[in-house]
């Protein structure tokens, strides 16, 4: 029997781009993210990724950036294994297979309804995962979430979505509703926002796009007095790089020297709070 999914629209079909993404580098000898459930989907989906158009190296920066708040998120569950977990924007990502966290997590999926309904025929749904089906601009979908324990907040590829101003408003959410945490995203220069509304392989999703992105990772400190940059990850200089093809490779290293043109790609930006 086929899957009947809901009609997506189009920022919510734009969770495709980096499922293809990661799909396809599970099938790569040299994956980065192994992410095997990705692939099962796509092709229980009998889903085109061609359609994407997607390169290698757009291909690598997606499963090394989900690798990297995967990392993030481990940790966290490390020091915190009574932690709640918050994933934003989820998708039909399967982080909490990959992080496969002890039954003391409280794990929480956030999407839109359509998508959250799709991931619950996709995605086995684990004894301790949560789903919330909301738009993450709604002021009250934080009101189901637990408010007295440490939190790790996670959000793949969301914040290229969202305006400056709702950006601001969600951090100020979050850092109020929990005592202690980290919230770790990736990060948009200027420069990346405009390579993702011009660049062949995110055209899908280049109209969608709302944040001017922003240059310096303690932007966000000034914007809410409770976040502390932790670490600015730069994805140049990570030791998967050694598993990149030649050519990425040697220019990844290269590219790794420079702080400033490490910028112009992806960094995972990784910061802590404490709450009211």
């Amino acid at each position: 029997m086929g899957i009947t999914l809901p009609a997506f629209t189009p920022i919510e079909n734009s969770m495709f781009l980096t499922l293809c993404g990661k799909a396809l580098d599970s099938r790569s000898p040299r994956s980065i993210l192994h992410d095997s459930t990705a692939d099962e989907i796509v092709r229980k989906l009998d889903y085109d990724c061609e359609q994407f158009r997607l390169s290698t190296s757009l291909i690598i920066n997606i499963a090394h950036r989900s690798k990297k708040l995967d990392e993030v998120v481990e940790r966290f569950i490390e020091r915190h294994p009574d932690a709640v977990v918050l994933d934003l924007g989820v998708g039909l990502d399967s982080r909490m297979v990959r992080v496969a966290p002890p039954s003391t997590v409280d794990w929480y999926d956030v999407d839109f309804p359509n998508v959250v309904a799709a991931r619950k025929l996709l995605i086995p749904q684990a004894p301790k995962a949560h789903s919330i089906d909301v738009d993450l601009t709604d002021p009250d979908w934080l009101d189901e979430v637990p408010t007295d324990r440490p939190a790790v907040i996670v959000a793949d590829g969301l914040l290229a979505f969202l305006t400056q101003d709702d950006m601001i408003a969600l951090l100020d959410r979050l850092t109020s509703h929990f005592p202690t945490g980290e919230i770790a995203f990736n990060g948009y220069t200027r420069f990346a926002i405009w390579a993702a509304k011009h660049y062949h392989g995110t055209q899908s999703v280049a109209d969608l796009i709302k944040s001017p992105g922003f240059d310096d990772p303690r932007e966000p400190e000034r914007w809410n007095p409770k976040l502390k940059l932790v670490r600015e990850i730069l994805l140049t200089r990570e030791p998967e790089v050694a598993e990149f093809p030649f050519a990425l490779r040697e220019f990844t290293r290269l590219a790794a020297h420079s702080t400033w043109w490490s910028r112009r790609g992806t960094t995972v930006l990784q910061y802590e709070f404490v709450g009211e």
